[in-house]
């Protein structure tokens, strides 16, 4: 079976703050052929992490590095590698997410009144800036 999984099952998975849902989330995922996880998920899961359960980015990281290790998830990689990116220089996932896509689709420039997102883009060869 070929499944989607919400971001609350996926938080069970990495956050492991309810046993009985943290294992009905593990069952499914083990019986699953794939997991789906849409780029949302990954965005949903990465904010809920660190505004609700007080993650560190750097955990936040190492949490869905250990999801993507799981064989059967299928995602967009190079849309997760960039928000993994961002994660490691200490900066938001989504903003890596929304800069990979933007280029994907012939954007030029990402433009954010976030300096600390726009100063993490550069780093990581991106062009980007505050709107002038």
């Amino acid at each position: 079976m070929r499944l989607a999984a919400d971001t609350n099952v996926i938080l069970r998975l990495m956050v492991r703050d309810d046993p009985g849902q943290t294992a009905l989330a593990a069952r499914e995922l083990e019986r699953a052929e794939a997991v789906i996880l849409p780029l949302v998920t990954f965005c949903e899961a990465a904010w809920v992490m660190e505004r609700t359960y007080r993650f560190s980015r750097a955990a936040i990281a190492e949490s869905l590095r250990a999801l993507l290790a799981v064989p059967s998830v299928e995602y967009d990689r190079p849309e997760v590698e960039a928000g993994l990116a961002m994660l490691d220089l200490g900066g938001d996932f989504a903003d890596g997410v929304i800069a990979r896509q933007g280029r994907s689709r012939r954007a030029e420039v990402f433009v954010s009144f976030d300096e600390k997102a726009v100063k993490h883009l550069v780093a990581l060869g991106e062009n980007a800036r505050l709107p002038r």
